[in-house]
């Protein structure tokens, strides 16, 4: 079986059940940092040819981080491509399992069922804490509705404020930012890299959480950590 990957956290899912099924993946394929693969390109430009001369079984891609035109081109060279929706915890579940059981051939792994038990034993919350997710600065963009993101946190008590908006990734002035009711802010360090010395002082008076943007956004083995590791970010932010 020879599989390229154009999603990063898809890249990092095969890679730690059969790395040697990998001949290609994305520059912005960063986990595992030692993998060793042809490069194809970015997730919104691949070298459709280059992917091509690898002779893949299946290429893996995903709704949102892959443009169709691309994905018709390799179809169109005959490539078998498998196309992922990922919009909650629960479907990046079932999402991994067609990836990996279905796609590759490949049993369950282990660390499948040990997100699955980690997300598993998360109570419910009482309560959703209002808050604003920030996505990218200049111009300010945030998590609007139906995203993964906004799953992940609402299942550890935060509530996106813009999960109602008409678009999934929405572009909001940083005033009106400042004045949608948040009680909270979460700054993830990636697609655009918030730090404590950029992003929180543009929103005086709200606690921020800075929070991994692998744990809070990728869909693969960092889900096993991503409980503990986002709760405790949002434990912070209210110290």
């Amino acid at each position: 079986m020879r599989v390229v990957s154009l999603v990063p956290s898809l890249t990092e899912a095969v890679a730690a059940t059969r790395r040697d099924l990998l001949v290609g993946a994305t520059d912005w394929c960063t986990h595992p940092h030692d993998l060793d693969v042809v490069r194809v390109g970015g997730t919104k430009n691949p070298d459709t040819e280059r992917i091509a001369a690898l002779a893949p079984d299946l290429v893996i891609a995903n709704e949102e981080e892959n443009r169709a035109p691309d994905l018709a081109a390799l179809r169109a060279t005959g490539l078998r491509v498998l196309v992922t929706e990922v919009r909650t915890v629960e479907q990046a579940f079932s999402e991994l399992r067609r990836v990996l059981v279905e796609g590759c051939g490949l049993p369950g792994p282990a660390w499948l069922a040990e997100a699955e038990d980690a997300w598993r034993r998360v109570a419910p919350p009482t309560r959703l804490v209002p808050a604003v997710v920030p996505i990218w600065r200049r111009p300010w963009m945030v998590c609007g509705r139906d995203t993964f993101a906004g799953d992940v946190l609402a299942r550890l008590g935060v509530g996106n404020v813009y999960a109602g908006h008409a678009e999934r990734y929405a572009r909001i002035p940083i005033g009106e930012l400042n004045a949608a009711g948040a009680e909270l802010v979460v700054l993830p360090d990636e697609p655009y890299r918030f730090t404590a010395d950029d992003g929180p002082q543009d929103f005086p008076g709200l606690p921020t959480a800075l929070v991994s943007g692998r744990h809070l956004t990728w869909y693969g083995p960092s889900m096993r950590e991503a409980p503990q590791v986002i709760g405790a970010a949002l434990r912070a932010a209210h110290r």
